[in-house]
């Protein structure tokens, strides 16, 4: 699909490409076989409001479902912009109203014992200390962390490659770049030793190949189901990214700069993270930040 090319060029990610090609060809199946619809030109914005009421009929999430519309907005927002067609049948199709939903994060006592718990001197432990305290310090995506390289870590910062190769700075403190270092060392011994030429990532596996993200996602969940880790909480590492943000937030940054050290395109996605700052926890960042307190 010449859209999906477009996508490319615009350097968007893979999964997001492959996200977006899922979602037209559902869109392009359900117009063929319920209205016959097999031209751009016969779609109309109540085909698109039938097919996302479906999906809610059908129990999918309210943010699924938002999803879906910003696919359909943006691919025929391109089809008029490159004169396939004269309007956007989407366009005036409304998103979907969210509900305000509490972010659940992991609390400090939990993010100290999920660092501590891999207190071995070797490769392994060494590698899933640093990452964890690389999720929990910067707020790096997944992704971010996967794929990222030694030529990244500079001194006193991290530089992030994000989504669609837009680059960002993140500070590294004191704590995590002594457990970068940690693990670079016990990295680079245990691959002389075996005398293996690894892939050229910073996090590795055991056998030098770069992480998956299931690996991830399981060390994740057995460090955090050996410590007790709340089971209200969802363990993953985007979990990770909103405790940084709530925690950032709590400890008084404001919400422009953390909007650019989690890489959002504007402050709209980041004010989310706002819901899971609980009232008591504003009274005591607005007493420390309060105007004449501060004069």
């Amino acid at each position: 699909m010449e859209y999906l090319l477009e996508c490319k060029v615009r350097r968007l990610s893979q999964g997001t490409i492959e996200n977006y090609d899922r979602h037209l060809r559902y869109l392009r199946q359900y117009l063929e076989d319920e209205y016959g619809i097999m031209r751009l030109e016969d779609v109309k914005p109540a085909h698109l409001k039938r097919f996302l009421l479906e999906k809610e009929d059908l129990g999918r999430k309210p943010q699924y479902i938002k999803d879906l519309l910003k696919v359909f907005k943006t691919f025929f927002r391109y089809c008029v912009e490159e004169e396939y067609l004269k309007t956007s049948p989407a366009a005036k199709v409304k998103n979907v109203r969210q509900p305000k939903v509490l972010i659940r994060t992991f609390n400090e006592e939990e993010v100290l014992k999920m660092l501590n718990f891999h207190n071995g001197h070797d490769f392994i432990s060494m590698r899933n200390k640093a990452m964890l305290a690389l999720f929990f310090d910067t707020g790096m995506r997944l992704t971010e962390v996967m794929t990222m390289k030694d030529e990244q870590i500079r001194d006193g910062h991290v530089v992030v490659w994000g989504k669609g190769s837009k680059e960002r700075v993140v500070p590294c403190s004191p704590y995590l770049a002594r457990m970068l270092m940690k693990y670079r060392i016990a990295r680079d011994n245990y691959f002389e030793m075996k005398n293996t030429t690894p892939q050229a990532y910073f996090f590795l596996s055991y056998r030098g190949k770069a992480m998956t993200q299931e690996s991830v996602a399981k060390m994740m969940k057995l460090t955090a189901a050996a410590v007790n880790v709340r089971k209200d909480i969802r363990v993953s590492p985007h979990t990770c990214r909103h405790t940084f943000a709530h925690l950032q937030l709590k400890n008084g940054l404001d919400i422009y700069s953390l909007s650019r050290l989690l890489g959002h395109e504007n402050i709209g996605i980041t004010q989310k993270y706002l819901n899971g700052i609980r009232d008591d926890e504003v009274l005591v960042a607005a007493r420390q930040t309060g105007v004449l307190r501060n004069l």
